[in-house]
């Protein structure tokens, strides 16, 4: 992997894939160039343009300056931004969606548009609650290095079942996993209390595609309702037959025809 070094003096690491337009890929939780769904996905794009992965602070090859401020991972993409020597097209997914969301916010023209895939926003006041003790109980665990019970209490807010749970635990890449459970917290502040985050939707003055899967939870077409609505140059599009884990060869498609047309 090649390095950049972001302003607070991060190594961030990123590949580089393709030709083309500059793209940059933002992952979610847990995930990073390596190991996630960034890499299937970027050769794909490849054939249209000149794809960014890279590992978010705290992963991967990347260091992990502290103390962590969402500004300072905004920060990291624009010194990826800069490496591109032009404006570029962005992409995030999950949590990374909400990241690559307040980038477009704080970058402006730095970035032409925007592509967001299920941005995990919630409703209401059960919601909340449950986003603030999710909160409490992650950084409890954290606090005292307790690394693989943050990684389950994650793992259970998104669903995994405890029996599978268990067997992961077992598997000799729980280690990896382990190492990356700081950065659980680091999502969480992006996430914020989990709603829909009006402002910084509005300050995002670029076209802004916003996607979800046929097949996903209701709640992710209300989140990706509510964000469209709040963009001031949003669109919507559902990839029919698709959940969370989206199939890139089913999204770079789309991705292209938005970015750059068919």
């Amino acid at each position: 992997m090649k390095n950049v070094i972001s302003k607070d003096g991060t190594r961030i690491a990123y590949n580089k894939i393709g030709a083309g337009p500059p793209l940059i890929l933002v992952d979610g939780a847990m995930c990073y160039s390596s190991s996630g769904p960034m890499d299937p996905l970027a050769s794909q794009l490849s054939r249209w343009f000149t794809v960014y992965t890279y590992d978010r602070r705290g992963r991967g090859e990347s260091g992990d300056t502290q103390p962590y401020a969402i500004e300072r991972e905004i920060e990291d993409i624009k010194a990826i931004i800069e490496k591109t020597g032009s404006s570029v097209f962005m992409y995030g997914i999950s949590s990374g969606a909400v990241l690559a969301l307040k980038t477009a916010g704080a970058l402006g023209h730095n970035i032409q548009k925007l592509a967001l895939y299920e941005p995990p926003f919630t409703f209401g006041d059960d919601a909340r609650k449950e986003s603030e003790a999710y909160t409490n109980s992650l950084n409890e665990l954290l606090s005292a290095d307790r690394r693989g019970d943050a990684v389950e209490l994650f793992m259970k807010k998104v669903g995994v079942p405890s029996e599978a749970i268990a067997g992961m635990r077992q598997s000799p890449m729980w280690s990896a996993s382990e190492a990356l459970a700081p950065t659980l917290a680091y999502d969480n502040a992006i996430m914020g209390d989990s709603s829909v985050p009006i402002a910084d939707a509005e300050s995002v003055k670029i076209p802004t595609l916003v996607l979800d899967g046929g097949n996903s939870p209701a709640f992710m077409h209300e989140a990706a309702d509510t964000l469209t609505k709040a963009l001031p140059l949003g669109s919507r599009s559902t990839l029919e037959g698709q959940t969370h884990d989206v199939d890139p060869e089913v999204l770079a498609p789309s991705l292209k025809s938005f970015y750059i047309g068919d």
